[in-house]
């Protein structure tokens, strides 16, 4: 997949996103629950199908991906954790609280997603920038 394909499936995904988050928000709690679960599904399949996809003889980033895979791995193992104990609490501020935090966890993901952005702007700049420097090089030995 080309870095521009992979781009407009970041932006498609984006969007869908950005639509179920508005529909969510006039859906009933049982059809949302089952949102929420079809959500968690895909995400860990996700994050199983990007782990297989990864080639580490292809790439010199095997170790800072394999830490970073851990780390999230864990942090998101930590989060779930957190959110199945509060769905245990049942008082109404106890609901509130769990509402602030997964919105304020939801926040925080989008930032965290968009410096992510971020840093693939750079990448795929840096990217093509290093495709053209091979690209110049390969014509300068041809000649």
């Amino acid at each position: 997949m080309t870095l521009s394909d992979q781009l407009s499936k970041l932006a498609a995904r984006t969007k869908a996103l950005e639509d179920r988050a508005t529909a969510a928000r006039q859906e009933l709690r049982a059809d949302l629950q089952h949102d929420v679960d079809a959500a968690r599904a895909a995400s860990d399949a996700n994050a199983v199908a990007l782990g297989k996809s990864f080639d580490a003889a292809e790439a010199d980033v095997s170790a800072w991906w394999t830490d970073m895979g851990r780390s999230w791995d864990e942090h998101i193992a930590r989060v779930r954790e957190r959110v199945e104990t509060k769905k245990e609490q049942h008082d109404l501020q106890a609901a509130q609280r769990d509402a602030d935090d997964a919105t304020a966890y939801a926040s925080y993901l989008i930032d965290y997603t968009y410096a992510a952005v971020e840093e693939a702007d750079y990448a795929v700049l840096d990217a093509t920038l290093a495709q053209a420097a091979a690209d110049e090089l390969a014509a300068q030995q041809a000649s």
